[in-house]
Order: structure tokens, then sequence, then C-alpha cells
């Protein structure tokens, strides 16, 4: 990816990326949709539960990240050897942090649905869904050392093939599950995280059985397993701003649907499923934002400065394509897009209410993603974690001072959103410039 077009570039590896991306959030749509045949509530705990990904995705970042940025640049760089070494040591380090989150999450499960949950009966449904989603959760660690090396040399279709296969088995597995389906144990809301969990082993699997025959120089070699202590600092120093930045996404969720616990489970239910359609809507923009990641990482390790850029411009270009697009959809048609889900009244228009606020910000979201993809693949996520940061002044602030007024409502909890995402664009692109200005040669000069 260090000569030709980086638009070429840019548009391939994300539409490897995006066609894994949805094939991911069709996970959580599945999910909810059937379980919204059980009521407001399951609907309620899925969500409050699924907020738990967050975490996942903190962590997962945090090792994804560095792995990426390290392994890319090597691969520009053309060293091999480094580039199989990494490998290893990611699969080590994945494996430690899967484990660590499988204990922790066990031990405080119960609590967790407890404190989020706006009633009682919500709280033990969100705690049966939790016993499988927490081991389902946990081998995506699996999966991000396996594919970011991957997607480090620009190899995205093992990682695709392994996740659709894995979403379509998910598809299959979840009503028989949920509903008892031909003889299959009725297991309500546990059954969907439990037909994640099955169909996300078998993408692990699929692409441990891949490496095992493929062609490529990536091998498990046992003897590069033993922890690297130094290299696991600077991977954890690349990605840890990253994983920040999820970490901070889940305690922003976590405090909405803490302060929103008055308004009922039908308000936590319409959010939860808001949510999941515009995450569904994003996936553009998170699929740029590996892209470039990747792109802008090899460009940068082989000194080609002035395809950095572009690679910059590209992506946001593109990205301001698509969120225009998803932002006309939700202010035409949010409540149509609710109805898929839930046909309860006060849910739906809950969750038309989030799409039409929340909407106004989708290009600026959009841009924060590609700037941090940019930031990876530069090895300094730092400026991307403050600019984040930024977003416990300009959003958690305002609303927990809402919340404590008279006559607070759920709309303005989704307008501080839209403002402190705003806020937070500004910042972001003013930081990628200084970065850009430290980092590369003048244009032409690279």
């Amino acid at each position: 990816m260090t000569t030709g077009p980086i638009r070429n570039h840019v548009l391939r590896m994300m539409s490897f990326m995006l066609v894994g991306m949805l094939t991911q959030t069709l996970y959580a749509l599945v999910d909810i949709w059937w379980v919204s045949r059980l009521g407001k509530e399951a609907i309620a705990a899925v969500s409050v539960a699924s907020n738990l990904m967050f975490v996942v995705l903190a962590v997962s970042q945090t090792l994804g990240v560095g792995v990426v940025a390290l392994v890319s640049q090597a691969f520009g760089a053309k060293n091999e050897r480094q580039v199989q070494y990494l490998f290893n040591q990611a699969q080590a380090q994945s494996i430690a942090a899967a484990l660590l989150f499988l204990l922790i999450g066990y031990a405080g499960k119960d609590y967790y649905a407890a404190r989020l949950a706006g009633d009682a009966i919500t709280a033990g449904l969100a705690s049966q869904f939790l016993a499988w989603f927490i081991p389902a959760q946990s081998l995506l660690f699996l999966m991000t050392g396996l594919g970011s090396a991957l997607r480090g040399i620009g190899a995205m279709k093992p990682g695709l093939i392994a996740q659709v296969g894995s979403v379509l088995l998910n598809m299959l597995l979840a009503p028989f599950l949920i509903f008892g389906w031909l003889g299959a144990p009725a297991l309500g809301v546990a059954g969907a995280a439990l037909a994640t969990f099955l169909a996300t082993l078998s993408a692990v699997l699929g692409l441990v059985w891949y490496l095992g025959r493929a062609s490529t120089y990536l091998r498990i070699d046992w003897a590069q397993w033993r922890p690297d202590w130094a290299l696991w600092r600077r991977m954890l120093s690349i990605g840890l701003p990253s994983g920040a930045e999820f970490l901070i996404m889940s305690l922003i969720l976590g405090l909405i649907y803490w302060v929103i616990r008055p308004f009922g489970a039908e308000a936590q239910a319409g959010f939860g499923i808001g949510m999941r359609i515009m995450q569904a809507g994003f996936m553009p923009a998170v699929a740029l934002s590996f892209a470039v990641a990747a792109v802008a990482g090899q460009n940068y390790g082989a000194g080609h400065h002035q395809r950095v850029r572009q690679s910059f411009t590209e992506s946001a270009k593109l990205n301001i394509g698509f969120m225009l697009l998803f932002t006309l959809v939700c202010q035409l048609a949010p409540a149509l897009m609710m109805g898929w889900f839930s046909s309860e009244p006060t849910v739906v228009t809950v969750g038309a209410d989030y799409l039409r606020y929340i909407s106004w910000n989708y290009v600026a979201s959009g841009l924060i993603m590609v700037a941090a993809g940019v930031f990876q693949g530069l090895g300094n996520t730092l400026p991307s974690l403050l600019a984040s940061a930024s977003r416990l002044l300009s959003f958690v602030l305002p609303v927990l001072w809402l919340a404590g007024r008279e006559g607070f409502q759920l709309h303005q909890v989704w307008i501080a959103s839209a403002i402190s995402v705003g806020l937070q664009m500004v910042l972001s692109l003013a930081l990628l410039r200084r970065e850009f200005r430290r980092k590369l040669t003048a244009p032409g000069a690279g």
C-alpha cells in the first residue's frame, strides 16, 4: 500500500473491514430482534448487559492498535522476521487478557446488572444474559490477536470469512436457543448469548486452522510466546490511549443508562435499540478508521509522508458522504427503523427521538474516527485520547447537572451528547494537524 492511488487502497481495505464490521453488528441486531419478542424488560436487559462490550472493545483496542501499528510499520519496512515475532507476542498477550477478563467478568456480573438495570426483573435477565455473553466477549480478545496482525499486513480476507461464517451461525442458532425450537432448550435471553458464544468460538477456530495451512509467514511459534515485557509495554503504550477512548465511551453509555433509570424499562429499551441502529449506520466510518490506520502506518513506515496526509484527506471525504446519507435516513425515518425491533409505542418514541437528535453529530463522529485511525498509523494515539477525554467535561458534567434538576427530560441528554461530539471533533482535528507538523515532512518533501 506504499504505491498506487491512496483512495483505491483505502476503499479496498474498507470494503473488507466494512463487511466484517457489518457482520459483527448483525450479532447485536439479530439478538435484539429475537429478544424483542420476549418483552421490553428483555430488550432493556440485553441492552444494559451489552454495554459491557465497550469495555471489551477498550481492552481489545489497547491490544490490537499497538499490534496493527507496529506490524504495518515493520511490513512497510519489509522486516518479515519482526512481523512474525510481533504476531506471536500478540497471541500470548491476547490470551492473558481473555483469561483475566473472564475471571473479573464472572465475579462482578450480578453487581453490574443490578446497578444499571431499571428494575429487578431487568437486572435478573441481564445477569442471565451475561452468563454466556462474558465468555463470548473473552473470545474476542483471541480474534483481536489473530486479526490485528493479519490486518497489519493487509490480509483482510481470512478475518472476513471467519466473521461472515460466525454471524451466519449465530443467526441460525439464536431462535433455537432462545425459544426452544425443534426440541432445543428454551433459554430466553441466555440463549441469545450462548448462540453468540458458539458462533464466536467457531470464528476463532477457523482462523487458527487457516494460519496452520496458509502460505503466509504468520505462524504460531510457541518459543516466541514467552512475554517480551519491553515489547508488551511498547504495544500497550501505543494502544492504551485508543483503548481508553472506548473505556470513556463505556462510562458515558453507563452514565446514560443510569440517569434514564427513572424513566423505566421502556426508556432503556428505546435507547438500547436506537444505539444498535446507530452502530450499524456507523460501520462505514469504523471501517474507514481501521483501513486508514493500516494505509497510513505502512506509508509512514516507508517514509512516504505525503501519502499519509492523502490517506486522511481521502478517508475524510468518503466519511462525509457516508455520514450525510445516514443522517438523512435518521431524520426522515427513525420511527420506521425502530418499528423493526419493537411494537411498543413508548419504546419506539424514545428510540426515534434519540436517533433524530443524535444524528446531527454523525459527520463529526465519523471525522473523529478517521482522525483516530491516522493517529494509530502514526503510532501515537494519545492526542485521540485527549480529544475523547474532553467529553468527560463537555458531556458528563452537564448531564449530571441536568439530571439533578426538576423537569429533567430525555431529549436533554441527546442534545448534550450532540454538542459534546462537535466539540470533540474540533479538538481532534486540531491535534491531528499538530501531529502532522511534528512527524511529517512538508508536503511534497516526503
